[in-house]
């Protein structure tokens, strides 16, 4: 098979099987007494285990795990593969630490503050918390006050003064400071209550499209490994 009957199939450049070709996607190449490169069956589903990889892993990923697999490194290639079933395990704890933090706020979300913003003792006394609680909730990443650039004291804008709220009633649920961190991140990158309820399911799509492409990843690769460990006991067997 030439270059283009391999890129056909997904719609690929020729060229951008010769750039996998190099980058060691595919297994070694033979090539015709004109220099042509010759590829086969072998290497039609090294291309679709690729690209199916690379749903799940990502580009990178994908042909550090092809590399491995094409020099017999399979260790490497189970490695790569656990590590990222690790990940997406603990992205998907991650979101239901969030999700969980999310429905122990009461039914009212607490509302910004309005007016000028508050000091560092005017917050901790709004909270019944100690002041030494604020900066510490700050250290974790919890509270982003703003600072007077005469003085440097702290200034809790509303939003600030919102995500102070928020972090007392989960804190007083028993949510570790790391946890409430992550929520309030979460939060902010939804743009509030509401919008992470929406945040969180597609979220989820997101959690559940990998997994399902890690899935149809790992076929494809299963497929062409058998047919390399075929290969190889055919190419023994003749004592090639």
């Amino acid at each position: 098979m030439r270059p283009i009957d391999l890129a056909r199939e997904h719609g690929l450049s020729a060229q951008a099987i010769r750039n996998y070709d190099d980058a060691g996607v595919l297994p070694p190449t033979e090539r015709s007494e004109a220099g042509y490169r010759r590829y086969t069956p072998l290497h039609a589903q090294a291309l679709r285990a690729f690209l199916a990889l690379r749903g799940g892993h990502g580009h990178q990923q994908a042909m550090d795990i092809m590399r491995a697999t094409n020099r017999g490194d399979t260790e490497s290639v189970y490695r790569l593969i656990d590590a990222a079933h690790v990940a997406l395990l603990a992205e998907r704890d991650t979101r239901t630490e969030v999700e969980a933090a999310l429905g122990g706020l009461s039914v009212t979300t607490p509302a910004p503050a309005h007016g000028s913003p508050l000091t560092v003792g005017e917050l901790a006394r709004r909270l019944g918390v100690h002041p030494a609680t604020l900066r510490t909730w700050e250290t974790h990443g919890i509270l982003r006050p703003d600072r007077d650039r005469a003085t440097g004291y702290r200034h809790y804008g509303p939003d600030c003064v919102r995500d102070a709220e928020i972090a007392r009633q989960l804190r007083r649920g028993g949510y570790l400071l790391p946890q409430v961190a992550q929520f309030i991140a979460s939060l902010r990158e939804a743009g509030g209550a509401a919008a992470l309820s929406a945040f969180l399911d597609s979220w989820q799509d997101r959690l559940t499209a990998r997994s399902r492409n890690l899935l149809t990843g790992a076929a494809q690769l299963d497929t062409y490994l058998a047919m390399l460990d075929q290969t190889r006991h055919s190419r023994s067997r003749s004592g090639h």
